[in-house]
């Protein structure tokens, strides 16, 4: 295995969507998006999924990679609270049926979503409730950072409706914190944790990471001790994507200071049999959940979807994101808003569409998409007669090494090559093997 992981920890997407958003390239106009989203609303069997993207941090974490305003001045919500709603507004105007959808999920992530007040989350998602049809299968969930959340924002989030609730926490070992500067001691976690659950939140989930600086097999040990302590419904246990070019605040600590190649495996592997001699069950790539969550219990009815929020236990046909850099889909299209806040602040203000870039997927891409999404999902899929042959030889290495077998049309994913589901993803990525990177572009897969 310590070959394989030496052999094949190389640069790989993660896959949220296919094409890749570095390969973007047919950028569609503000009419082409909102004809597909209209087109796309228009159909009945079409599911919708809504998610705010809140950008705000109260102090940076130098580990992260999302897009994130940092300012402790709390008089920035009400104006991008409203600029939430206005967009909300410019679609309802221009596609008035999306008032007769369902909201099959509503996510609210971050940056940090509960930086927002109690009442301006209730001014926020008040036009969410009233504007949509309602519906018993709706799931709303929010994105929390314990340090910056109170029991009374959980309480309001409850009484509108949010069951599902999940917690950064990626590291309890104090020297880790420090030097992603996130200090959260378990205390406030735990106190988080119990106070959702009092409440009534049906699923608790925890978001940990492997390789951050400073990390050990001991202290990884540790965390997963007091992470089964407090026995999350789920985990997202992700790799850390060191990717300074992009994030200029992973500078501010050194490759030295990251465990190599070898121990960040065995970081991961020990956080899994960890987690699997709990009960917990394994889900696609980097989640785990216990088999009485929505989520495990998806994947066992083949019903497990993946988007641009990770995996949802149910497909939905459209995601609409709003908010500074929210990223939104339909079946032939994705589209993203205006990184920066104040310019996203400021198209809306004209009551426009704040567009940012997007990418209009052809007959290919729409395939290799749904094809990337069941191999994802389900660990295996059925390939077309046309892709056969080069797929397979695109992958007759890791076929030699017992990562993959090949039942005639099948490719399934074997125990032993499931740490490397990103790579046999590449396989069906014609945008990387056609357009090579000349620069980084994606982090190392392992």
């Amino acid at each position: 295995m310590k070959e394989l992981l030496e052999k094949y920890d190389i640069p790989a997407p993660r896959y949220t969507s296919y094409p890749t958003v570095p390969y973007w390239t047919d950028n569609p106009t503000t009419e082409d998006w909102l004809n597909s989203l209209k087109n796309s609303v228009s159909k009945p069997s079409h599911r919708l999924s809504i998610y705010l993207h809140i950008p705000f941090c109260e102090t940076l974490c130098t580990f992260c990679g999302c897009n994130t305003s940092i300012t402790k001045n709390h008089s920035v919500e009400s104006p991008y609270v409203k600029a939430i709603k206005d967009e909300l507004e410019i679609y309802l105007s221009k596609i008035p049926e999306l008032r007769k959808k369902e909201i099959s999920e509503l996510h609210l992530g971050g940056g940090s979503p509960t930086y927002l007040s109690e009442e301006n989350l209730k001014i926020l998602i008040e036009p969410f409730l009233s504007k949509f049809e309602k519906s018993e299968q709706s799931h709303y969930a929010i994105e929390v950072d314990p340090r910056r959340t109170r029991t009374s924002q959980l309480k309001v989030l409850y009484e509108m409706g949010f069951r599902r609730v999940s917690l950064g926490v990626q590291d309890f070992d104090p020297e880790v914190q420090r030097i992603v500067n996130r200090i959260q001691p378990f205390s406030l976690t735990e106190k988080i944790t119990k106070d959702s659950r009092d409440l009534g939140y049906q699923s608790v989930n925890f978001d940990l990471i492997y390789g951050l600086p400073k990390q050990t097999v001991i202290s990884m040990e540790r965390t997963m001790i007091e992470t089964l302590k407090l026995k999350p419904d789920r985990i997202a246990f992700y790799s850390y994507a060191h990717v300074p070019w992009i994030k200029a605040s992973q500078r501010l600590f050194t490759e030295a200071d990251l465990p190599d190649a070898k121990t960040k495996r065995e970081l991961y592997e020990l956080g899994r049999s960890m987690l699997l001699s709990e009960g917990y069950k394994e889900i696609g790539m980097d989640h785990f959940a216990l088999p009485q969550d929505r989520l495990w219990i998806s994947k066992t009815e083949g019903n497990l979807h993946r988007n641009f929020m990770g995996y949802a236990d149910k497909k939905t046909d459209i995601l609409l994101g709003l908010g500074s850099s929210a990223i939104s889909e339909t079946p032939d299209c994705y589209f993203q808003n205006l990184k920066l806040e104040l310019k996203y602040r400021q198209a809306i203000s004209k009551a426009e569409i704040p567009i940012l870039r997007g990418h209009k997927l052809s007959d290919s891409d729409r395939e290799r998409k749904f094809l990337i999404l069941d191999l994802m999902t389900k660990w295996k899929v059925k390939l077309p007669e046309k892709l056969i042959s080069p797929i397979k030889q695109y992958l007759n290495e890791m076929e030699t090494d017992e990562l993959i077998i090949w039942d005639y049309d099948t490719l399934s994913i074997t125990d032993k090559g499931k740490p490397f589901l990103r790579l046999v993803a590449m396989a069906f990525d014609e945008k990387i093997q056609e357009n090579e990177p000349k620069f980084p572009v994606f982090s190392k897969a392992l």
